[in-house]
């Protein structure tokens, strides 16, 4: 048995999809919105489990979960709310080590991105103490996941195997009931659409023309394609970054959704708000050197592929 927190949020639920086709067929999902997102799974009879219920699901079928893939958090980057963050993405996180811990059970989970704060130290995946102490997160989520990866770091006793994932930007299917925190393809997508004029920022730094702020752009069945890595592979153990290594423009990625919408660009570029200007990320790139060294070779979707993916066959019926 294969139990996923976050099982119907976005990576959660394109992953049970993806491990159901592939003829796993004892997988639970944890989640709050088990029913509100249930248009989400393929499978209508999965099986569900309220958060509320984990501890006493976990302790009554220990003897036939095999492995935690632990994705539910909150996940907002503007969330303010101190003690939710340490409930629901510190605290829960510490319960399913202890537990994997005690009954030897296999963890994956997953960190981010967020955890490298400006970047200023790089986005190298390394678990030496010394680098993750550098390393400084802008926002309360950034925080939890960087403390979880510190903690997991530090500690003698571990599962049998243990796999953090930061991942860096994701998009594509269901991520519509993420509001403001889903992909700029979701958004954009959404203003062509509608035919509105897209507003990205302008540039306000010497390096970087207007749109060309960068981002490692990761398509989510590159994420599930990972995901199913480490699971196939359970003497891997380690941090890893969850990125394809070659960031891309804004620009860029505006210019192939309106392409495969079949609209013409209407870029409008627009100042970038003087309170987060001095924060402002203007390139992130998944170091992926390690990964490769545990031996994996798939390929990446070009964002351009990914895009047309996306849009052609999940967000649109007819062009």
């Amino acid at each position: 048995m294969i139990v996923v927190t976050g099982g119907a949020g976005f990576i959660g639920s394109n992953l049970i999809n993806f491990l159901e086709s592939k003829n796993i067929k004892e997988i639970v999902s944890v989640d709050w919105k088990n029913d509100e997102n249930a248009n989400y799974f393929n499978n209508k009879n999965l099986r569900k489990v309220s958060p509320d219920d984990l501890e006493n699901f976990l302790n009554e079928k220990k003897k036939s979960i095999k492995l935690i893939i632990h994705l539910g958090a909150i996940t907002s980057t503007t969330e303010t709310d101190v003690k939710l963050i340490i409930k629901n993405n510190i605290n829960l996180s510490l319960f399913i080590w202890s537990w994997c811990v005690e009954n030897k059970k296999r963890l994956i989970y997953s960190s981010s991105a967020a955890t490298y704060g400006d970047g200023s130290n790089n986005f190298d995946d390394q678990e030496k103490i010394n680098y993750l102490s550098k390393l400084i997160p802008l926002n309360l989520y950034g925080w939890s996941k960087h403390l979880f990866d510190k903690f997991i770091i530090s500690q003698k006793k571990k599962p049998p195997q243990y796999v953090g994932l930061k991942f860096f930007n994701v998009y594509g299917p269901n991520e519509f009931h993420k509001s403001e925190m889903r992909s700029i393809v979701l958004k954009i997508f959404q203003k062509v659409s509608n035919n509105q004029t897209v507003k990205l920022f302008k540039s306000h730094h010497p390096h970087y023309k207007d749109g060309e702020q960068m981002r490692d752009f990761i398509y989510v069945k590159d994420v599930i394609n990972i995901i199913k890595w480490f699971v196939d592979n359970k003497n891997i153990n380690g941090i890893y970054n969850v990125g394809t290594g070659k960031p891309r423009s804004f620009h860029d990625l505006a210019v192939s959704v309106f392409k495969n919408s079949n609209k013409k660009n209407k870029i409008k570029y627009i100042n970038t708000p003087k309170n987060i200007r001095q924060q402002y990320q203007y390139f992130t790139k998944a170091n992926i050197k390690k990964l490769r060294k545990t031996g994996y070779k798939k390929r990446f979707f070009s964002l351009e592929d990914g895009i047309e993916d996306y849009i052609r066959n999940h967000l649109i019926i007819d062009l």
